[in-house]
C-alpha cells in the first residue's frame, strides 16, 4: 500500500499510511506515546470535556530520530483519523521559524479550502480551527521552534490529534507530556548501521560494531553518515572507522564528530557544492540550482548531487522532478563550513548565478505560453537547450513543484538586500509565469506577497513608479477579496507614488482605482469627481479608449446615485467615445446600459428602442451572452408595456441564447461592478513596472 499524497508546499495531505515498515527501535517511547492518546487529559479528570485536540511531543536535538519516531507514530495510529493526516514543517532548514500565517494558508489549502489573498494571520488560523473543527485529522507539525507556533494551529476538536516535533519542551501549551530521545538501543544501533553497510563486516566484528555504536551515542543520524561511509569504503574494518572518530576528540556532537571523517573524504569539488547548497532557499534544490550555484554544467551538478547523495549528505526528495534536500541536522555545520572556507564575494557571486538562473528558467517558463509570437519563438530557440520547456504542460508543472522554492527564493533575495537589481526580476518574471499559467485569481495569495516584496524593495531603493505599481496591484487584490477601506488607502499612496514619479499611467490608473473604492463603499458624489479626475487626464493625453469607458463609469456612479439626467449624459458619450473609436462591443454594452438607465428614468419607449439597437450592435460584436440578456430585458420592458406575445418571443430568444433557463445576473447587463479594478481592461494589473535607469 503506498501513500496518498497531496505536496502543497511545505505542507502534505495523506490520505493512509504506507504499510512497509523500516522503522528500527523505540518500541518503549512508542508505547508511551500510543497510551498517551489515551490518557485521560486534565479537562477530563475535572468532568469537562476537553475544548481542543490533544497534543503530543517528541522532543530531541536534530539528528536523533524524532522526526523518524513522530512518522512511526503516524503511520501506526493514521486508520484512526478518517479524514487523513496534514503535515507541516515549522521552520526552515537554518532555523528560523515559519510565519504562522504562511503555514495556515497552505493547510486550508491541503484540505481544500483557500483562504483569502492577504488575509490577516488571526483570520487563517480563525479559519483552519472552524475547518477542522467537524475532521477527524491527525496534523503532524514537524521542527516546531517555539510554542506559539503549535499553540495558533490546534484545531478546537478532540477527536483531532497534534503530534508536534521539537528540539525542547513547549512550554504554554497546557497537558503535554514530552517524550524525550535519547540514543537508539545498541540491538537496533548495530542493525541501522548493518543496513547501510552491509551485514558481513558487522557480522565478522560485532564489538566492533558495538564500540562504533558507543562512540555515535546511537544517534541515528551519525551512525547513518557512518554506515554510508563504510559502505563507499568495503575494505575498511569498522573498528578503524571507530578508532577515527575517537580520534576526533570530545569537541561537538558524535553527529559533528562523524559528518567531519565524511566531509574530509570528499572531493574539492563535490564538498564546494554541498557547502553552496545551504545557499539555496528552503534548502529544496534541484540540479539547476547546483549547477548555478557552483558554476558548472547541469549534468555535472546532478552527478555530483547523486554521489552526495549515497554518502548520505544529502536526501532525495520524493518529486516527479529531480530534488534533494540538505537533512536539517546537517544544515548548521555545512553553514558553519562556509563561513570558514568560502569568501564573502564568493558567495554573493554564487547567489547572484543562482538568481540569474532562475530568471531566465521563468522567462521560458512563461514564454513557452506564447509561441504564437515569431518573437518569442526566436527568443526560445536562443536560449540554451537545458534551460527550454518542451511544452506548455511540462512548464506547468515544473512552476507547480518549484513553486516553494520560488517564492523562498523572492523572500531571501530581498532579504539579502544587496541583489535588489536581481531580486526585482525575479520577481517581475515570477509573476508574469505565475499569471500565464495560474491566473490572476488562483495565484491571487502568492501574487500577494510578492508584491508585498516589491513594495519593501521599493521603499528601501526610493523607487517611486515600482512604488506605485505594487502599491496598486496589492489593492487590487484587497478589492478582490472584500477589503475595500484597506484597498482605497493604498490606491490613495499609490497616487502619490505615481505623481511623484511622474507617471501617468500610474496617476491615472490611482485614480480611477480610488473613484471604483468609493463606488463599492457607496459613496457615489466621491466616486463620480476620481472618476472625472482620471477622465480629465485620459482626455488630455487623448487616450480616447480610456476616456470612453471612464464617461460610463461616472455614468454608473450616477446611475447608482439616482442622478438619472447626469447618468444618461455620460452614457451618450460613452457611446459616442466607443463608436469613434471603432469599439463594437464597448458600443455594444454601452447602449444596453443606456437602456437600463432610461428605464429606471420611466422613458420604457425610449428604453426598447436603446435596447433594439444595442441586440443588433451585440451581434455585430458576436457576444451571444449579451445578446440574450438584452433580450431579456426587451422581454421585461414589453411585459411593463403591455405586449405580452413579444415578450414571449424575446424571452425564448433568450433561453436558446444562453442555453439554460434565464437567471437574474443575465438581466443584468451593466459592466460588471468591480469597484477598484477592471481586470479583463487593464492587461498590465500585475506587471512589475521597473525604473530603467536607477538601481
Amino acid at each position: 500500500m503506498t501513500d496518498q499524497v497531496v505536496d502543497t508546499g511545505g505542507v502534505q495531505v495523506f490520505a493512509r499510511a504506507s504499510a512497509g515498515n523500516q522503522f528500527l527501535g523505540r518500541t518503549r517511547e512508542l508505547k508511551e506515546l500510543r497510551a498517551d492518546i489515551e490518557r485521560a487529559g486534565l479537562n477530563t479528570l475535572s468532568g469537562r470535556k476537553a475544548p481542543r485536540a490533544r497534543v503530543l511531543l517528541i522532543a530531541g536535538r536534530p539528528g536523533s530520530g524524532r522526526t523518524a519516531l513522530a512518522e512511526e507514530l503516524v503511520r501506526q495510529v493514521a486508520d484512526r483519523y478518517a479524514d487523513g493526516v496534514l503535515r507541516a514543517r515549522l521552520s526552515e532548514p537554518d532555523g528560523t521559524p515559519v510565519p504562522v500565517e504562511r503555514t495556515a494558508r497552505e493547510l486550508l489549502a491541503a484540505v481544500d479550502r483557500p483562504a483569502p489573498a492577504g488575509a490577516a494571520e488571526d483570520d487563517l488560523t480563525a479559519e483552519l480551527r472552524k475547518t477542522l473543527a467537524d475532521r477527524q485529522v491527525l496534523l503532524l507539525l514537524d521542527d516546531a521552534a517555539e510554542s506559539e507556533q503549535v499553540d495558533a494551529l490546534l484545531p478546537d476538536a478532540p477527536e483531532c490529534l497534534v503530534v508536534a516535533v521539537s528540539h525542547g519542551p513547549l512550554t504554554g501549551i497546557p497537558d503535554v507530556r514530552p517524550c524525550t530521545l535519547g540514543g537508539l538501543d545498541t540491538k537496533s544501533a548495530v542493525e541501522l548501521l548493518s543496513r547501510h553497510a552491509g551485514s558481513v563486516r558487522i557480522t565478522v566484528d560485532p564489538r566492533a560494531a558495538e564500540g562504533l555504536v558507543e562512540v555515535c551515542h546511537g544517534q541515528p543520524a551519525a551512525l547513518t553518515l557512518a554506515g554510508r561511509w563504510l559502505a563507499a569504503r568495503p575494505k575498511v574494518a569498522v573498528s578503524d572507522l571507530a578508532k577515527q572518530v575517537r580520534a576526533e576528540g570530545e569537541e561537538g556532537s558524535p553527529l559533528s564528530r562523524v559528518f567531519r571523517l565524511v566531509y574530509g573524504a570528499l572531493p574539492t569539488p563535490a564538498a564546494r557544492i554541498l557547502r553552496l547548497l545551504t545557499l539555496a532557499p528552503g534548502g529544496v534544490v534541484d540540479p539547476h540550482t547546483a549547477s548555478a550555484l557552483a558554476g558548472c554544467s547541469v549534468d555535472g551538478a546532478r552527478a555530483t548531487l547523486d554521489d552526495v547523495v549515497a554518502l548520505g549528505l544529502l536526501h532525495a526528495v520524493d518529486s516527479p522532478l529531480p530534488q534533494y534536500e540538505v537533512p536539517a541536522c546537517l544544515h548548521p555545520l555545512l553553514k558553519a563550513l562556509t563561513e570558514t572556507q568560502d569568501r564573502p564575494a564568493e558567495l554573493q557571486l554564487a547567489r547572484a548565478r543562482m538568481l540569474e538562473r532562475t530568471v531566465r528558467l521563468l522567462q521560458s517558463c512563461r514564454a513557452i505560453t506564447e509561441t504564437d509570437s515569431p518573437e518569442t519563438r526566436q527568443k526560445l530557440l536562443g536560449m540554451p537547450q537545458a534551460l527550454r520547456f518542451p511544452n506548455p504542460r511540462a512548464a506547468a508543472e515544473w512552476l507547480g513543484i518549484r513553486r516553494p522554492a520560488l517564492l523562498a527564493s523572492a523572500r531571501a533575495a530581498v532579504a539579502d538586500g544587496e541583489l535588489d537589481t536581481l531580486a526585482r526580476r525575479l520577481m517581475s518574471q515570477l509573476v508574469r509565469a505565475m499569471v500565464a499559467h495560474l491566473g490572476t485569481q488562483e495565484a491571487a495569495a502568492d501574487l500577494y506577497g510578492i508584491h508585498s516584496l516589491v513594495l519593501d524593495v521599493a521603499e528601501r531603493r526610493k523607487l517611486p513608479r515600482e512604488k506605485a505599481a505594487a502599491l496598486l496591484n496589492l489593492g487590487d487584490l484587497d478589492a478582490r477579496t472584500g477589503r475595500t477601506r484597506e484597498a482605497l488607502v493604498r490606491y490613495r499612496a499609490a497616487l502619490d507614488a505615481g505623481w511623484d514619479a511622474n507617471d501617468p499611467y500610474a496617476t491615472g490608473r490611482a485614480m480611477e482605482s480610488v473613484g471604483g473604492a468609493h463606488l463599492e463603499l457607496g459613496d457615489y458624489d466621491r466616486a463620480a469627481d476620481w472618476f472625472g479626475r482620471a477622465l480629465a487626464q485620459r482626455l488630455a493625453r487623448g487616450e480616447r479608449a480610456d476616456a470612453a469607458r471612464l464617461y460610463g463609469r461616472i455614468g454608473e456612479a450616477h446611475t447608482y446615485a439616482g442622478r438619472y439626467g447626469d447618468a444618461l449624459r455620460n452614457w451618450r458619450a460613452a457611446i459616442a467615445g466607443h463608436r469613434k473609436n471603432g469599439d463594437v462591443a464597448g458600443h455594444a454594452r454601452a447602449l444596453s446600459e443606456l437602456a437600463r438607465v432610461q428605464e429606471y428614468a420611466g422613458r420604457p419607449e425610449e428604453s426598447l428602442r436603446t435596447c433594439q439597437e444595442a441586440v443588433e450592435w451585440a451581434r455585430r460584436a458576436e457576444d451571444v451572452r449579451l445578446q440574450g440578456a438584452l433580450h431579456l430585458r426587451l422581454a421585461d420592458t414589453l411585459d411593463h408595456l403591455g405586449d405580452s406575445s413579444a415578450a414571449q418571443l424575446h424571452r425564448g430568444a433568450a433561453e436558446r441564447m444562453l442555453g439554460e433557463e434565464p437567471r437574474e445576473s443575465d438581466v443584468a447587463v451593466s459592466e460588471p461592478r468591480q469597484g477598484a479594478f477592471e481586470p479583463e481592461q487593464d492587461a498590465n494589473a500585475c506587471e512589475i513596472r521597473s525604473a530603467s535607469a536607477e538601481d
